[in-house]
């Protein structure tokens, strides 16, 4: 008699099982982005990324038009692409999540329809084309949105990610189950 619990076999601790079935969105996935970006260092960087550098070009080109004694060519071309920077500043949170997300929807609608299984073990992903497990330690730290919860990876980049959209929670009351295990398993962001 085989005693030993294999890795994709693994006895949830609680017993706990929460069941999700959904076709990943577009919007879903840039809100999981958003939150990705807001809660990691490559997403903080790039919000001062645009000011800072907005600063830079118009600072030569001040200096550059006040070393020349003249307002033409390029140090006004630095500068007024320094002003564009610092205008599109407000929008590079909102809009880079959202072109990432219109890149890899075509993606993810390819996928297909998502069955998740998640337990005190990990996650079990399985759609037409793939199965996968993803244990906790792959994305060790979650962010909660309004209509998802967010898995994210540790390292520098958080280039792992995994949405679990509240929708797709098949009883109702199992999103405060599947926010304990995350809770038991994971830090929240």
């Amino acid at each position: 008699m085989d005693t030993n619990v294999h890795a994709d076999q693994a006895v949830p601790r609680s017993g706990q099982v929460v069941e999700l079935v959904y076709l990943t969105t577009r919007p879903e996935l840039a809100e999981a982005l958003r939150a990705r970006s807001a809660t990691t260092a490559a997403g903080r960087r790039l919000r001062w990324l645009y000011p800072f550098l907005g600063t830079l070009l118009v600072l030569f080109g001040a200096l550059a038009m006040a070393a020349d004694g003249e307002v033409t060519g390029r140090p006004v071309g630095l500068a007024a692409a320094g002003a564009a920077l610092w205008g599109l500043s407000p929008f590079v949170p909102r809009l880079t999540p959202w072109l990432l997300a219109r890149s890899l929807g075509t993606y993810m609608e390819k996928t297909g329809e998502a069955r998740v299984l998640v337990d005190d073990s990990g996650l079990r992903v399985t759609t037409a084309a793939s199965e996968m497990r993803i244990g906790w330690a792959a994305q060790p730290t979650y962010v909660e949105t309004p209509g998802s919860f967010v898995m994210l990876s540790d390292d520098k980049g958080a280039v792992a990610i995994t949405v679990l959209p509240k929708r797709g929670i098949q009883a109702p009351a199992d999103v405060d189950g599947l926010r304990a295990i995350l809770d038991r398993n994971l830090r929240r962001r």
